[in-house]
């Protein structure tokens, strides 16, 4: 019986500044690589953080992320932990737990999100749409959405200390 060699996975490539961009109604979004690139493995995306900008708190059930901070000062909150994280920081934010992050700096802030496995860009890809007209959703729009990609959204008693220590300014509804 012949063996046969697995088929190569699709090359590709993301030059600088490539990849659609929207915005996710605090933080932007650019798409890098979509779980079709990577077999379903990972997808990856970059995360701009305005100054003042907070993520909703949530927690993932499908997905792990890990991030990597590029520019400015990222603040993370996982479960009972915190930290500032500059250019060059990594930080794990495991499947199960409450976690937020916010721009913790006077300047415009960046990081890279590797999601695994891949899949919850595609949450992304469509909350960008929902947004994209300017209107706030209807109010049972996004946990109808978080719903379908196991987002667990949520309103942990710690937010208002973050938001008051950070002067952040919280999304509309949060």
């Amino acid at each position: 019986m012949a063996m046969t060699e697995p088929p190569v996975p699709p090359l590709t490539i993301v030059r600088p500044g490539e990849g659609s961009e929207g915005f996710l109604g605090s933080i932007g979004v650019a798409f890098k690589l979509w779980g079709e690139d990577t077999g379903g493995a990972v997808s990856v995306v970059e995360h701009p953080f305005p100054v003042g900008a907070l993520v909703p708190p949530h927690l993932h059930t499908r997905e792990d992320e890990y991030s990597i901070v590029t520019e400015g000062d990222i603040g993370f909150r996982s479960g009972d932990r915190e930290t500032v994280l500059g250019a060059g920081g990594y930080i794990t934010k495991p499947r199960g737990e409450v976690h937020t992050m916010w721009n913790a700096g006077s300047a415009p802030a960046r990081m890279i999100e590797i999601i695994s496995p891949a899949g919850f860009e595609h949450f992304f890809r469509e909350m960008v749409e929902m947004l994209a007209d300017g209107r706030p959703p209807s109010e049972d729009a996004v946990p109808a959405l978080a719903a379908k990609y196991g987002l667990v959204l949520g309103r942990p008693d710690w937010l208002p200390d973050v938001i008051s220590r950070y002067g952040l300014t919280p999304p509309p509804g949060l």
